[in-house]
């Protein structure tokens, strides 16, 4: 299992990585998990979506992860624009805005998670001593 690698690589003398790296990493981890489910949400009500465009993106989000990839990327975006129809159908301007906000809010909080993997595997890399 790839999580035991990372274990044995802890305790091995290859590794200077303190405890608290470790603990740190998990807390960001856990943070940006979080910012990156709710980005889309926010940037609903940023964008002037109703409380029916911020349900209809984290009910999106959900169904979306049961629709592979492309469903994760476009479900927050389809709920959104299914909840400000059903909020408001008279406005189809305003309605693509909100969702397109949701879109941006998924796209935000993926890239920071993505960005966050990337310094992770950095420090991980840098801790490795083999001399």
């Amino acid at each position: 299992m790839l999580g035991q690698d990372y274990l044995w690589l802890f305790f091995s003398e290859y590794s200077e990585i303190s405890v608290l790296a470790l603990v740190v990493s998990g807390v960001v981890a856990i943070l940006v998990t979080v910012a990156d489910n709710v980005f889309p949400a926010l940037m609903t009500k940023k964008s002037g979506g109703s409380k029916y465009g911020t349900v209809g993106s984290v009910v999106g989000l959900v169904a979306g992860f049961f629709m592979g990839p492309l469903g994760i990327i476009l479900g927050p975006f389809a709920g959104a624009f299914v909840g400000e129809l059903i909020f408001d159908s008279s406005n189809m301007k305003r309605v693509f805005k909100a969702a397109l906000g949701t879109l941006k809010g998924f796209l935000f909080g993926t890239g920071l998670k993505i960005l966050t993997c990337l310094i992770f595997a950095w420090i991980f890399v840098v801790s490795l001593n083999f001399d």
